[in-house]
């Protein structure tokens, strides 16, 4: 008898990948099984009975060997182990053991029957964890990497970290930055059912504040950067596929309880004591595996609590900006002047978090299968709104950001014939979304106070004072698999039905602006107020419901002769909508156009092609093209229906004297911060107010990415695993927003335009659109190596570069916001530059022992490392300058003169021997305008460390474990080490006027540079 692992030496040398994998995962929540079964001579033995059983639950799967000598089945469960017979009238029987199972991925065996007078042999395979078999990049992490791991947050993004194309931005929410590309064009599956944030609000890309299921329920997870596979779509950035894992036959599960406080964290960053205050914080929870009926109906459960802290940063006051006399004076004024109690830069308050996961798994009989499984999620952060470098929030202005996510997901897979299989999948899912001031009961306003360099911010923030978003969210799958002879035909349809309330009014208790301390003192202020005109924010909020409907067929088929797989191809996607935004006549009355745009219609096709070629035992080499659309946040669209200029009225005005004898009237009490000064309160009352408008291009199309990948995996004879993959992206119709109102009326000294807003005054009309001309591209280089040593020593070495251009990062889910933070020189036309979100180089190592100090109890040892180059920033204008006649000055690239340049003179405060010198050190092109994000960012390297040491249970069935994880060792062995600085996307430089067609360069600002950011740059056990 002769049985081979097709692939085998690759399989089982990439199960040892933990950086970059080349294992192949479609976007599924099963596995399959694949063969071909011939005789002594060659021939097919057809009508040879294949019987694959999942061993810990007794399910069962039954094929039959067909006239070409195959056999295949779907929609197994992941992992193992199984055991597969093979039963012939003809020939000898045979076992195969031990195998296996990897999410998403076909297990290739090809068995030679010898005849029944040669003597049984059984064969046992090794567990693999991951196989090749992939057509483009991808990362595979097993159960084992989610046990073992230094998980510190009990996090996939813990995990997955470990492919050196993925980083984690601990500035951001944790946002999950996959080759260069925006967090929010990720996509997050669990059971084959999107669970990220399907409105695009939350940078970490999550619907929820953390992970929104259990750690401990999860299985598998895959992160795909290009699958050429039809079945993967929702997203352009990657993929991320979990699956949950299911009961067995077996009573199993486990307790958990972890803990920290203030006292097992640093304190100490390069010399400089940080207040965290004192806190605590804890996690525990458990999980549990059972037979409902032996065989036939499973359960999973999991339950997860977090009673944990939220630690402040205050990064002016930390770098010397702004100090603490100067925020007393701000309190004591707020007080005294306005009967506010501003609050203080509290270190840390409380957060908690709760999931549970229910799982069933039903084997109906041996063609049939079902699952259902019921997760929720409510927890919350705090968030300080305003805390950037120059930007500093008092207690009174922290938010609470949390969600209730409740999610639903059935699954059938059926296997009709031998050669047909279905699987039908019906998920749904609502959030319920809050954003609530912690100080919503005062009803007083915002108050933003200019110090000169920093901005101090106290009040409820003005983007909560009325916010709240719901949304329901209804999936439905229908696949189907045919074999026909060496094909595998793959066809499907599915249905995303998406439908949205949001509340989002601006400024509704008022937002007050100040210039100076003195201001703030005398009662000066910029005053905004904005409402719907009943004055009840609910009228203004935004409703809206679409569908997103996909058809895809796939053919993939194997080169028998030649060891190529190929899979092609097509992938339709096009969306259905009744809804439309309010009609507004003025803003037609100003384009031509209604602003009354939706997504009916719009539709794309993608073909995809892919290609494995395993040259030989050492050797494969696999290769794709294909185009890809999604993850483009529905709150792009939703600010359309939120902001029609009709019911959401906004209104302000400058210089408005609110105290004193001479006080402007206000509404109510008559009390500024508590009340809207009347003239703008009846303004929005009357309803007729000319509102800027939010609206959707008419012409506006899908944005999709172009993805080209190259790779192979390189196998030694002593089994070093050698990876390389290459991937280009070229983005087409990339979103972009542009202010319909802005007119061209000058330019600058350096020839750029001075725009105004003459078609819609002090007012702006943002129209969500697609980049014309050069378009976003990326270029990821990505090598691996891998081993597993006999000594117990499993090491990982990964690097990636990454080359990232955009045209506009849209960093924001709001369209102002959007339009506003990015660096330009030409607002309405943002030239191609480093995207915010490129990584250039990134290392990762992942280092692992275990040992028995005691016999059958293991130590474990892991040591995670990574070192990054952080994200590039851009040097601009001062934001306070207001005297460049620009509209949006704030974000004005940084022109730097030559020594002699006659666009540039220069202030009796202007201190040029610093500035040159500056210019010198920073490698700035003299006489030319910067170009956005040319400032490389810094070196970030950590290490994190986990110890655990097994122990009894309390019969010999069970075990227990001690542990601890370390975050960031280094910082611990010295506070230099482990210290994350990154800079400001808009870090003004200068602030200057434009005077007779000159630059009057008025005070050189010395910008910082990068800024420590205090949380990830301390240990934590």
């Amino acid at each position: 008898m002769k049985i081979q692992l097709r692939k085998t030496a690759l399989s089982l040398a990439i199960a040892a990948c933990v950086g970059v994998s080349s294992a192949a995962m479609a976007n599924e929540t099963s596995s399959s099984v694949r063969g071909q079964i011939t005789g002594p001579n060659g021939t097919p033995a057809v009508g040879t009975q294949i019987t694959i059983i999942h061993v810990p639950s007794g399910s069962t799967k039954v094929a039959t060997v067909n006239a070409q000598g195959n056999f295949s089945t779907k929609g197994l469960r992941v992992g193992g182990p199984y055991k597969i017979v093979v039963d012939s009238d003809t020939y000898e029987d045979t076992q195969l053991d031990d195998i296996y199972l990897t999410l998403g991925q076909t297990y290739p065996v090809t068995v030679a029957l010898r005849s029944q007078q040669m003597e049984q042999i059984v064969v046992s395979g090794a567990p693999i964890s991951a196989q090749s078999g992939s057509t483009g990049p991808a990362s595979h992490f097993s159960l084992d990497d989610l046990q073992n791991k230094p998980a510190i947050n009990r996090d996939l993004k813990d995990i997955i970290r470990a492919d050196p194309r993925i980083y984690i931005d601990e500035t951001n929410a944790g946002a999950i930055n996959c080759g260069g590309g925006n967090p929010r064009f990720n996509s997050l599956t669990v059971d084959g059912v999107r669970m990220n944030d399907n409105f695009g609000l939350n940078s970490s890309g999550y619907p929820t504040e953390r992970m929104p299921f259990s750690f401990d329920s999860i299985a598998q997870v895959a992160v795909e950067l290009a699958p050429f596979d039809v079945q993967y779509g929702g997203f352009t950035s990657c993929n991320i596929n979990a699956v949950t894992k299911s009961g067995t036959n077996e009573l199993s599960g486990g307790l958990f309880y972890d803990y920290t406080n203030d006292s097992m964290s640093g304190d100490s960053i390069k010399g400089n004591k940080q207040q965290l205050g004192d806190y605590s914080e804890k996690r525990y929870g458990f999980n549990l595996g059972l037979p409902l009926i032996e065989d036939t109906l499973f359960l999973f459960t999991s339950y997860e609590k977090l009673e944990g802290a939220q630690i402040f940063a205050y990064t002016p006051f930390a770098n010397g900006r702004i100090n603490q006399a100067t925020v007393d004076r701000i309190t004591q004024i707020a007080q005294d002047n306005y009967g506010y109690d501003a609050g203080t830069m509290t270190p840390s308050m409380p957060v908690e978090d709760e999931k549970i996961l229910v799982k069933l798994d039903w084997n109906i009989n041996n063609s049939h299968r079902a699952s259902f499984m019921y997760n929720y999620n409510d927890g919350y952060s705090l968030a300080q709104s305003d805390a950037d470098a120059d930007e500093l929030a008092l207690s009174s202005h922290f938010y609470e950001r949390g969600a209730e996510l409740q999610s639903y997901v059935t699954s059938f897979y059926s296997d009709w014939s031998d050669d047909f299989s279905t699987e039908v999948r019906i998920g749904y899912s609502k959030l319920d979304n809050r954003q609530d001031s912690l100080d919503a009961a005062s009803g007083f306003g915002e108050f933003r106070i200019d110090t000169g360099d920093v901005d101090v911010y106290l009040g409820p923030d003005d983007s909560r004072q009325a916010n709240k978003l719901k949304y329901d969210n209804l999936s439905l799958k229908f696949a189907g698999t045919y074999y026909l002879e060496d094909h595998e035909l793959s066809f499907g349809y599915e249905r995303e039905e998406l439908d949205v309330f949001n509340l989002f009014v601006q400024h509704n208790e008022g937002e007050y602006r100040f210039g100076s301390i003195e201001d703030f003192e005398n009662g000066i202020a910029r005053v905004y107020y904005g409402n719907a005109s009943s004055h009840n924010p609910d009228d203004a909020a935004g409703e809206f419901k679409y569908a997103l409907n996909t058809l895809y067929f796939q053919d993939k088929f194997e080169l028998i002769d030649y060891d190529i797989s190929l899979t092609m191809g097509l992938r339709y996607d096009w969306y259905t909508s009744d809804d439309v935004p309010t009609h507004n006549q003025n803003f037609a009355d100003r384009y031509g156009f209604s602003n009354s745009q939706n997504l009916d219609g719009i539709d794309l096709l993608q073909p995809r092609l892919g290609v494995n070629w395993i040259y030989n035992d050492q050797l494969e080499l696999r290769g794709g093209i294909g185009l890809y659309s999604g993850g483009n946040p529905n709150v792009w669209v939703s600010n359309s229906y939120s902001n029609d200029g009709v019911r959401n009225i906004q209104v302000n005005q400058k210089n408005m004297q609110i105290l004193g004898p001479n006080a402007v009237a206000f509404n109510g009490s008559g009390k500024p911060g508590y009340d809207i000064p009347q003239d703008l309160y009846d303004a929005v009352g009357q309803g007729t107010a000319d509102a800027g408008t939010n609206v959707t291009d008419p012409n506006f199309e899908i944005p999709s990415e172009w993805k080209f990948s190259l790779g192979g995996t390189y196998i030694t004879e002593h089994d070093y695993v050698f990876n390389v993959d290459y991937l280009y992206t070229d983005k087409q119709d990339s979103a972009v927003i542009r202010n319909l109102a802005n007119v061209k009326t000058a330019e600058a000294p350096d020839g750029r335009p001075v725009y105004s807003d003459d078609l819609h005054p002090r007012q702006s009309d943002l129209m969500l659109t697609n980049v014309k001309g050069a378009d976003a591209y990326s270029h990821v280089l990505s090598l691996a190596m891998n081993k597993a040593f006999d000594n117990g020593v499993d090491l990982a070495l990964s690097y990636a570069y990454t080359i990232a251009k955009d045209v506009h990062p849209m960093p924001s889910s709001v369209a102002f916001t959007n339009y506003h933070n990015i660096a330009v020189a030409d607002s309405e036309n943002p030239a191609l530059a480093n995207s915010n979100y490129e990584i250039p180089h990134r290392f990762t190592m992942s280092l692992s022992y275990s040992h028995e100090l005691f016999d059958g109890y293991e130590t474990k040892y892991n040591l995670f490392g990574q070192a990054s180059q952080t994200s590039p920033y851009s040097y601009t204008f001062d934001s306070r300058s207001g005297g460049l006649g620009f509209n949006d000055s704030s974000r004005q690239l940084l022109y730097v003169p030559t020594s002699d340049d006659s666009k540039v003179v220069y202030g009796a405060d202007f201190d040029k021997a610093a500035f040159d010198q500056w210019v010198e050190q920073e490698g700035l092109k003299r006489g030319e305008i910067q170009k956005r994000n040319s400032i490389d960012g810094d070196w970030w390297i950590t290490f994190d460390f986990k110890v655990e040491q097994e122990f009894m249970g309390f019969t010999d069935e069970q075990k227990g474990s001690a542990y601890f994880v370390i975050k960031n060792i280094g910082n611990m062995l010295n506070d230099d080490w482990g210290v994350l600085e990154t800079g400001n996307a808009l870090q003004s430089a200068v602030t200057a006027d434009i005077v007779d067609g000159q630059y009057v360069f008025n005070r050189f600002n010395n910008p910082a540079g990068a800024s420590v950011d205090t949380k990830p740059s301390l240990w934590e056990m």
